[in-house]
């Protein structure tokens, strides 16, 4: 292996590739990263075996060839290579040799011959989609899924399409997030469940993507490729909770709220909020009063008085604080929809402009 290639194209490959590599002691290899060479291109690739990715860039190739070297020695080396100019490497004896204008670096490799093969899906579902579409569903829900993998079916994100909508579902039982996309051409998609400790590097990877995506995925794997990337990983066999029939068909009680209010009210009562998060929502549309509260026995208690639009019966639920406030990052609209029923039931959080996300938490009974 010998070529001539770009720092730039060098480092941002070196730096996806790096954080897909993993920790096994029965495979060690995992813990580097696969360079070779063919004809005009450069390709790095890692896996960490639930996540894979290759990442392919353009090279003047002298000689072509692979070798594998430790992924944190690459980031080491090219995060602090600062010359504005292509960078030469070579394969000699087993090692990489490293040129530019003021260094001359050797790097030990080993043979490639061992390093895992990535999935390619040859059979499957497919289709093409802008990644600003994946990323912005993904986004809106995964922080909702179990961070427990006991139930790995809910340590998921789940994804379905129907009638040219895209759905994106997490759920941890104790709240639930759902997320609607209109995608043209949508194909079929019963259900695929990509697991949630992957779900942070998708989404980085995917964020650098500026072409459409191509998604392929079948009953083991689902694939995401676009301009010189390939980026795959494995799904969950299982399924996913009946969500649809815990969503509330009607509500006794509706608050609409500014959403900037309602943020703050928030913070301010968690300040004063127990070991456990909870505050208090009191709504009495009779009496034209939304009120907020928490209280602790160490420091205190606060009842915020918000301004808004009620109607219905009068109510008083406590929820966790944190499940609350995590969901208004998914939400475009300035002003919020909360519709309560009885005290035990869960309360469903809308956009008011924007009712393609929907939000539900569980009460706390305490």
């Amino acid at each position: 292996m010998k070529l001539e290639c770009n720092l730039e194209k060098i480092k941002n490959a070196v730096s996806s590739t790096e954080r897909i590599t993993g920790k096994n002691l029965s495979l060690p290899i995992l813990d580097s990263v696969l360079i070779s060479a063919s004809k005009k291109s450069l390709k790095f690739r890692s896996t960490n075996l639930n996540l894979g990715i290759e990442i392919e860039i353009s090279a003047k190739v002298e000689r072509e060839g692979s070798l594998v070297v430790k992924g944190s020695s690459l980031v080491g080396i090219f995060s602090n290579i600062f010359q504005n100019e292509n960078i030469l490497l070579e394969e000699k004896d087993g090692n990489v040799l490293i040129k530019t204008k003021n260094n001359q670096i050797k790097l030990k490799g080993q043979k490639g011959d061992d390093f895992p093969t990535i999935p390619v899906i040859e059979e499957g579902v497919s289709f093409e989609i802008n990644p600003e579409k994946i990323i912005e569903g993904i986004k809106s829900v995964y922080y909702s899924a179990s961070f427990s993998g006991i139930k790995p079916e809910i340590s998921s994100v789940y994804i379905y399409s129907e009638d040219n909508t895209l759905i994106f579902v997490s759920t941890d039982s104790f709240r639930l997030a759902e997320k609607r996309i209109k995608v043209k051409n949508i194909p079929e998609i019963s259900g695929i469940l990509i697991p949630f400790k992957n779900i942070s590097e998708i989404l980085r990877v995917l964020g650098e993507c500026k072409e459409d995506l191509k998604i392929a995925f079948n009953k083991n794997q689902i694939s995401f490729s676009s301009d010189g990337l390939y980026l795959t990983s494995r799904l969950i066999d299982g399924v996913f909770p009946d969500y649809r029939q815990i969503i509330p068909k009607e509500h006794k009680t509706e608050v609409v709220v500014l959403k900037q209010e309602l943020i703050n009210a928030l913070k301010l009562s968690n300040v004063f909020s127990d070991k456990f998060n909870q505050i208090n929502l009191e709504v009495s549309p009779k009496e034209k009063s939304f009120k907020i509260s928490s209280s602790n026995n160490d420091i205190g208690e606060n009842i915020t008085k918000l301004d808004g639009a009620l109607k219905g019966e009068t109510v008083s639920v406590g929820f966790n604080y944190k499940y609350f406030l995590d969901c208004f990052q998914s939400i475009n609209s300035d002003s919020i929809s909360i519709k309560l029923n009885q005290s035990s039931k869960p309360m469903i959080i809308t956009g008011v402009s924007d009712t393609s996300f929907l939000y539900l938490i569980m009460p706390m009974n305490r």
